[in-house]
């Protein structure tokens, strides 16, 4: 606590050591204008102030001894006047990186103009009325001094001053509005008033200021103290519905990119019937295909869609675009290098889009030499685009050479992903460990309606399974939770007609069966490769068991990297896409449109909510759109969205999303009173689970601190008409499609918020890097993970049997995708698996000193952050650990993904505390 009041100015005066005339300290001037002061947790309520000065004595005495000519004052004026005294904003502003010719221009003619009158001008606004019209306390305008004589200052901030003259009982400022009369934006860091005797005031910004050409209303920016709706002083009130009202808009018009307007659409932006019937696509969000809604653009639809296609830029709020370091340094300019540029030069370069690996030597040669791209001379644009692997040019600029990073599964053992261990170690430690679920009942039934696909009964047998058991029955091994799955029927078997006829595609629907060793390890026993049952029983469904000669050994990785490839799918449109980016947009768009920045919830979730809009944007438009690089790479192909939007029909729930409901819902974790956490995981060693549960914990204690410092009772639940709007609309517009559901959670008490936030905050950080940097390190080698086949397992009696009994390394690599799709796989993955410099890790985010003016609860920050370094300790202390065969020994991987902190770069670990990639 001390430390936090040092830093921020000791504010938090007891209610019980207030009186109506509190006796003053030598430093400060009394003046009968209460001024709103927070109070501590024991406390809080409606913030009415009693007679308290705001202004430092010194100031005071300052502003009399020169404005006067005379010696003193009458002592009755002196007492009926309140004297006036001048005090210095510091305004933090944040240069842009780079500029063009024209914002060059537009520059130099704002610092002329800055010269003749057209300034910025600020505008301070007290927390209390004017006494005398009721009306909002405002002070004289001020202006930023010496703009003109900054303007070519090449930092990357620039501070400004202005000087405000106020009454002394003006009391404390709550909010300033700006009006950019230049010609161009600026972005406004941050505004700190000094001179306050409860120390100075903080004004966290971090927003694009508009010219008032283009948007005329001043903007309004809220000191960092919090408040709930109900404590609002009597000055904010207004201004804080109006904000909300202007962030809102009225759901009319084009959006323009400098609008700052959050809204609600359905996903009709995802194909483009404009360019031919092969690219239109379903609209996803509605009762026929219900989904998550999407940030409104307002666009007017082509024939049933709307779509902006690369590379314009779709929109989002001004203020939700990536900041300039984040574009200049980062993967937002990476992937539009890769979508814009890479990719089109794969396709020019690579002559057959079929053509495949000839040779497991082909792939290690794309990490040690690399492939010629045909650039062309005029492209001298390749040198400049953010890709590092482009290493070196040739052939006077006619070619260029994309080197791939070895990933990081080739790093330890080169021929690890060959063993059976190590694929059954990914579903518990890789890039996709959360489908992995305890077998119930033998053989796994589905949950598909017969009447629509037939005949659904599994056929796996105990005979399959039986020699693997170590001397137990099935039903034993039941018993003794010893058995579990990865199950993939229901998810794609619907589908699987549909996607069997692209070209290129051939998929099977998997069920995976693996048994718990003693050594506590995991070994898959069997494969269930389903397809429709259209034909013969015997040829719909097949089950692979492990080898027994080398024919069988070839017959089980084309049986593995099936199962890889249906978990990818799932992977990248289910548990990565749909539950970490799509689901957690309509409470980000809520929380910007039902609360105030002033909320405590808002800053709260602030942090967590950072890029996410734009990089769904950025997806829309160039990732699962169609054509786009998901439904080129991907099995499922044009049909991936629809089986992202069957998942959500059918399978998500919100209430089961938080880590220990997950694990339960799985039956990897049962309710335990007697551990830690008051939970026991049936497989010891799942570093997901294991490292996932410790930062899940972390999170809600640090939510339930928060929350039950400003609402102390169930009541003020209740009551807090923001915090109801924000929810109500999350579920009622934003999920609007699953809002009958009876398993949305109630918001009645401290503990249900708790709950909530606790899920938003870990599937925003935790889950969402989990799923998302270990994308390159795994998949970048395509044979451990492919993203598509395209090849079936042949039977004795097929045409392809002998060609894949005469040579059946040439048949396997010809099953995985072409190195056109690879390629281009690879590059987009990198992309997405790349830590930013400017990275905001868990436990740390911006002004960590002022983003709050409450020192209690930013003290109780610095405690979170401590015990998420204790936690990344203990993460490093298990990778180390022998005991923990998933995660240590000879070639394994440690597993670092849930390590809260990173680098930059593909680092295979790092817990960023929004979805911002």
């Amino acid at each position: 606590m001390g430390l936090a009041k040092e830093i921020m100015g000791s504010s938090l005066i007891d209610r019980s050591s207030l009186s109506p005339f509190a006796p003053t300290s030598s430093k400060l001037s009394l003046v009968r204008r209460p001024v709103m002061v927070p109070l501590q947790q024991k406390n809080r309520g409606l913030r009415v102030g009693p007679v308290v000065a705001a202004i430092s004595e010194d100031l005071v005495k300052k502003s009399r001894s020169s404005s006067s000519g005379n010696s003193s004052f009458a002592a009755d004026k002196d007492e009926k006047r309140a004297a006036k005294f001048t005090m210095t904003a510091r305004v933090t502003v944040r240069n842009k990186h780079k500029e063009d010719l024209k914002e060059t221009f537009v520059k130099q003619l704002d610092a002329i103009t800055d010269r003749i009158g057209r300034n910025i001008v600020l505008e301070l606004i007290s927390t209390q009325l004017d006494p005398k019209t009721k009306a909002l306390r405002r002070s004289k305008t001020a202006v930023l001094k010496d703009w003109s004589k900054k303007s070519n200052i090449k930092a990357e901030k620039v501070q400004y001053s202005a000087d405000f003259t106020l009454d002394s009982d003006f009391g404390l400022p709550g909010a300033i509005t700006v009006s950019n009369k230049h010609q161009r934006e600026f972005f406004l860091e941050s505004i700190t008033l000094e001179g306050f005797a409860s120390g100075p005031v903080h004004f966290p910004c971090n927003s694009w200021v508009q010219s008032t050409k283009h948007h005329p209303a001043k903007r309004i920016f809220f000191s960092n103290e919090p408040y709930l709706p109900s404590e609002t002083p009597p000055g904010l009130r207004a201004l804080r519905e109006r904000e909300l009202k202007d962030l809102r808009g009225e759901g009319k018009g084009v959006r323009k990119l400098s609008d700052r307007i959050y809204d609600y659409d359905i996903y009709n932006d995802l194909g483009n019937p404009d360019k031919g019937i092969d690219y239109a696509r379903p609209v996803l969000g509605g009762e026929k295909i219900p989904y998550p809604r999407r940030c409104r653009t307002g666009r007017e639809p082509t024939y049933t869609e709307s779509r902006v296609e690369k590379p314009s830029p779709m929109y989002v709020p001004r203020d939700e675009q990536f900041e300039e370091s984040k574009k200049k340094t980062f993967s937002y300019g990476r992937l539009k290098a890769v979508l814009h540029t890479l990719v089109p030069s794969l396709k020019a370069s690579i002559s057959a889009e079929n053509r495949g690996f000839n040779a497991f030597a082909d792939i290690d040669v794309l990490y040690k030499e690399g492939i010629l791209l045909k650039v062309g001379i005029q492209d001298e644009i390749w040198r400049l685009l953010p890709l590092p692997k482009v290493v070196t040019k040739i052939q006077e600029s006619s070619e260029g050479l994309l080197r791939y990073d070895t990933p990081k599964i080739l790093s330890k053992d080169k021929f690890a992903w060959l063993r059976d261990d190590e694929f059954a170690r990914q579903a518990i430690a890789g890039v996709n460990p959360v489908n992995i679920e305890l077998l119930k009942e033998f053989p796994p039934k589905s949950n598909l309606d017969p009447q629509i696909y037939g005949p659904l009964e599994s056929a796996l047998k105990e005979e399959h399974i039986l020699g693997q058991l170590h001397g137990m029955s099935v039903q034993q091994a039941l018993q003794e939770k010893k058995l579990f799955i990865v199950d993939y029927h229901d998810a794609y078997l619907p589908f699987l007609n549909r996607i069997n006829a692209l070209d290129g595609r051939n998929s099977y629907a998997t069920r995976t069966i693996f048994f718990l060793t003693s050594q506590g390890t995991l070994k898959p026993i069997a494969i269930e490769l389903s397809l429709p049952p259209s034909g013969p029983p015997s040829r719909s469904k097949r089950v692979v068991t492990p080898p027994v000669d080398a024919t069988s050994n070839w017959i089980w990785q084309l049986a593995k990297s099936h199962v890889c490839s249906n978990d990818a799918g799932v992977h990248q449109l289910v548990n990565h896409w749909l539950r970490t980016h799509a689901c957690m947009e309509p409470f980000i768009l809520a929380a910007h449109r039902q609360l105030s920045a002033m909320h405590p919830i808002f800053k709260l979730l602030d942090p967590h909510m950072r890029y996410t809009l734009e990089i769904n944007a950025l997806a829309r438009q160039s990732l699962i759109n169609a054509d786009g690089v998901i439904e080129s790479c991907f099995t499922p192909g044009r049909y991936c969205m629809d089986i992202s939007a069957a998942a959500y029909k059918n399978f998500w729930r919100f209430d089961k999303e938080g880590l220990p409901a997950d694990l339960i819902r799985r039956g990897m974790a049962v309710p335990d009173s007697t551990q830690p956490h008051g939970l026991k995981l049936l497989l010891e060693d799942y570093p997901y689970a294991q490292d996932g549960l410790l930062i899940w914990f972390a999170i809600e204690n640090w939510v339930r601190t928060y929350v039950n410092h400003y609402y102390p009772s169930s009541t003020m639940i209740i009551n807090d008409t923001e915090l109801q709007l924000w929810y109500s609309e999350s579920v009622n517009v934003g999920h609007g499609d699953l809002s009958d559901a009876d398993w949305w959670p109630k918001l009645e008490t401290g503990e249900d918020l708790v709950s909530i936030l606790t899920t938003i905050i870990w599937l925003s950080s935790a889950q969402h890097a989990a799923l998302n940097f270990g994308q390159y390190p795994y998949g970048g080698y395509v044979p451990n993970r492919p993203p598509l086949m395209r090849r079936h397992i042949p039977e004795q009696g097929d045409p392809e049997f002998e060609n894949f009994h005469a040579d059946p390394q040439k048949y396997f690599l010809s099953a995985l995708p072409s190195l056109l799709q690879a390629t281009k796989f690879m590059a987009v993955v990198d992309t997405l698996s790349t830590h930013s410099p400017d990275e905001e890790y868990i436990g740390n985010r911006q002004q960590m000193s002022i983003w709050s003016g409450d020192a209690e609860i930013v003290e109780a920050f610095y405690e979170f952050s401590a015990e998420i370094q204790r936690i990344e300790k203990e993460i490093d202390r298990r990778n180390n650990d022998p005991s923990l065969r998933s995660r240590c020994g000879a070639g394994v991987l440690p597993y670092e993904l849930l390590a809260p902190s990173s680098e930059p770069g593909v680092t295979c670990r790092g817990v960023p505390n929004s979805v911002s990639i």
